[in-house]
């Protein structure tokens, strides 16, 4: 029976729900390395190391499959995948990403993802928000610069926010089920860049693109929105792996 990394002795208590405390202690270790590319736990050494009953282990495997992390091959058992696998698109699977120090690569291909979306969104919102929509992006706006000049609001949870209220004021439902995986990396992204860098969030290019927002200008508020996102891809690209 081989030996597993993580034992019920480090973690006793798996929390009121054992499926999902189970699946959190599963999903992290391989995210986090602690399992490679080698034969995954029965069910039956799951249990036995958990003090759990076999349908716990069972769904929690399950719910790993589904995540792309793992997979059952008859009569060899369930083998860990390659992380070009995993659903990236689940935001358990990000967070667990992120909770490990994400890896530069995967900060550069987020910011990828984030330049084909949120200059079409800023766009899309210059022609379609409300006046409710743009006051919160410009409410986003202002906690962001109460941040910069040394409030206690948060810089990167304030930054987030910004670009949360400008999916939603695109009222694009495939751009607005972005707010998930954003919310979960770019808070690592933006602490990332201001490391690196030493310098805080781009205040003016936020305002540009708000101001073309709320001036109902399209082209501006797309244009100012691949600006904005240029410097953070330039500081990545730019760093060493």
């Amino acid at each position: 029976m081989m030996s597993l990394p993580i034992t019920a002795a480090e973690h006793p208590d798996l929390g009121r729900n054992l499926t999902y405390g189970l699946l959190e202690l599963l999903g992290r270790g391989i995210v986090t390395g602690q399992y490679r590319l080698e034969d995954f736990p029965t069910e039956g050494e799951l249990s036995k190391r958990f003090g759990v009953s076999r349908s716990v282990t069972r769904e929690a495997v399950k719910m790993l499959s589904a995540k792309g992390l793992v997979e059952g091959r008859p009569k060899t058992g369930t083998y860990v995948l390659p992380d070009q696998s995993w659903n990236l698109f689940d935001t358990d699977v990000l967070r667990w990403h992120v909770d490990r120090a994400p890896p530069l690569r995967l900060l550069r291909e987020f910011n990828e993802l984030r330049r084909a979306i949120e200059p079409e969104a800023a766009e899309l919102a210059a022609m379609r928000a409300d006046r409710g929509e743009i006051d919160s992006v410009g409410a986003a706006l202002e906690r962001m610069r109460a941040a910069e000049q040394g409030g206690y609001e948060d810089p990167f949870a304030a930054e987030v926010a910004f670009h949360l209220a400008l999916l939603d004021a695109s009222r694009n439902p495939f751009f607005r089920q972005f707010r998930a995986i954003l919310a979960a990396v770019l808070p690592a992204s933006a602490r990332f860049v201001h490391r690196v860098s030493g310098r805080p969030a781009d205040l003016a290019g936020h305002e540009a693109v708000y101001a073309a927002i709320a001036a109902y200008e399209p082209d501006a508020a797309r244009k100012a929105m691949r600006q904005l996102l240029g410097h953070t891809i330039r500081t990545l690209e730019q760093q060493p792996e």
